[in-house]
């Protein structure tokens, strides 16, 4: 007899990023709350991270709430970073669907396992050969996608880019002669978005680019799964969600995910699950607490990212230059130059940075972002860092690097009115003027109280009876609807 055998089991499987990883859990988490069994599947690769960074028993101890790895097809390696994403793409699409049907046919070998059969899958967007291994298995798929709404826009105009001739580009001239500035005006929901505002994939010469041709086809897959679920809410992007519920027939915006989990949390036995491939370094808090309210700038460019040396002295330049505290979380593979293998500030900024900043590998990013020291973010523009900044009420400063970075650092600036770009170059002269602004000028001013209020729509969405608490709802009764109940 299997424990909680009456229980749908859903295995969950995200894209094997940071990012990805951590939005996944969350809504694994709020599904276990809602009853189910959890399956969640790291690469092997990532689950040892997570173990290293957590602790070795940091996932023991839950019956209900189970990880399973498979292997992500890639060389051994014992680094600490985020793989080669065109490599990991490639493998992912050459290696994963056996390696995941062999793993959910064990599931439901249940004379073997002590666990109830698997009744849905729930996938990453990006991890489109699920959708293939629910089809060969009868088990209905939901896709994930922890982007915002007008991210997954933009990735799924990917195909209608490609026929009506946009990209690929013609030749690298094409990347600074102001074709990208040429304004798209076919796209449902979005308004006044011109190329260079579309996720950066497509800013390639060549038709085979291994990533365009990875997310084209994720995009185009996702329109077979059971339901699609982007992490936003209504009350942020009622114009494209209205859009892309009129181009599929059950999309649901669930989000902020972490203000809904604020609300069960204690109550739930899967709290202690942490998220982080790195090690977090809690002393950062304890540097806030010595720290006058809203007197910080928070400097975070996400898991992905990577700079060169000379923007790391040139960012490093413009804050310390502000005059203003900082706390600057700087990876041990952030900066990658061919002639340096680690991070290096020269003698006189690090001096300049010990007087009024504090450097650290990683941090509790959203604890980081609600304390009171915290004025601002300056970010790279990821989805998850976004809506957490939102979530906070804490305005931005956007150095998108790829993907949707681009985008929603558009909708950051422009449409929801709480955040500055730095040019592509980064200068110290500008990352100073910009600092200075949102620290304290009056378009900082302006910006701070627009994130309050989308601040407070975000509570309210994720209330009792809020658009994403209500979709959630609604998700959760399709699930088990899918498996009778």
């Amino acid at each position: 007899m299997a424990v909680n055998g009456d229980k749908p089991h859903v295995v969950c499987i995200p894209f094997p990023a940071q990012s990805h990883v951590k939005a996944m859990l969350k809504l694994a988490k709020l599904l276990h709350h809602n009853g189910f069994h959890i399956t969640f599947v790291n690469t092997e690769y990532n689950h040892r991270r997570l173990l290293e960074a957590r602790g070795p028993n940091s996932l023991d101890g839950l019956p209900d709430f189970r990880f399973e790895t498979i292997p992500d097809g890639l060389p051994p390696s014992d680094a600490n970073a985020t793989q080669d994403i065109p490599s990991l793409c490639e493998s992912i699409r050459k290696n994963a669907l056996g390696r995941f049907l062999s793993l959910v046919s064990n599931l439901n070998d249940t004379s073997a396992l002590d666990v109830p059969p698997v009744t849905c899958i729930v996938s990453d967007g990006f991890m489109s050969f699920t959708i293939t291994a629910g089809e060969e298995l009868g088990i209905p798929v939901v896709v994930f996608f922890p982007l915002s709404a007008c991210g997954f826009m933009g990735f799924y105009q990917f195909r209608n880019l490609l026929e009506r001739g946009l990209t690929p580009l013609k030749d690298a001239s094409y990347l600074t002669n102001g074709y990208l500035d040429t304004v798209i005006d076919w796209i449902p929901g979005m308004k006044d978005i011109r190329l260079k505002d579309l996720p950066s994939f497509i800013r390639t010469t060549d038709p085979d680019e291994i990533i365009f041709k990875y997310v084209m086809e994720s995009m185009e897959k996702s329109s077979k799964a059971s339901a699609i679920v982007l992490q936003t809410y209504a009350e942020l992007e009622p114009g494209l969600l209205n859009a892309l519920t009129s181009m599929f027939p059950f999309v649901y915006s669930i989000g902020p995910l972490q203000l809904l989990l604020n609300q069960i949390l204690a109550y739930d036995k899967s709290n202690s699950i942490g998220y982080n491939l790195w090690k977090e370094e809690f002393e950062c808090l304890n540097w806030l607490e010595s720290k006058e309210p809203e007197s910080v700038i928070y400097v975070n460019f996400g898991s992905l990212a990577v700079i060169t040396q000379k923007q790391l002295e040139e960012l490093g330049w413009g804050i310390v230059n502000s005059r203003h505290n900082f706390l600057w979380i700087i990876r041990p593979d952030l900066v990658m130059d061919d002639d340096s293998d680690s991070v290096f500030l020269p003698p006189e900024l690090a001096m300049k940075t010990k007087e009024r900043g504090l450097i650290a590998a990683w941090c509790p990013q959203e604890e980081v972002l609600k304390h009171r020291s915290v004025r601002a973010f300056m970010t790279h523009g990821g989805w998850n860092s976004t809506i957490e900044s939102l979530s906070a009420g804490v305005p931005m400063i956007c150095w998108p690097y790829f993907g949707d970075q681009q985008t929603n650092c558009r909708y950051i600036c422009t449409e929801w009115e709480v955040g500055m770009e730095i040019g592509g170059d980064v200068k110290r002269d500008e990352v100073e003027k910009v600092v200075r602004e949102v620290m304290g000028g009056e378009k900082g001013k302006k910006m701070k109280e627009k994130a309050m209020e989308w601040r407070e729509l975000a509570e309210k969405a994720t209330g009792s009876d809020g658009s994403s608490t209500l979709d959630l709802n609604m998700l959760v009764k399709k699930v088990l609807d899918s498996v009778g109940g």
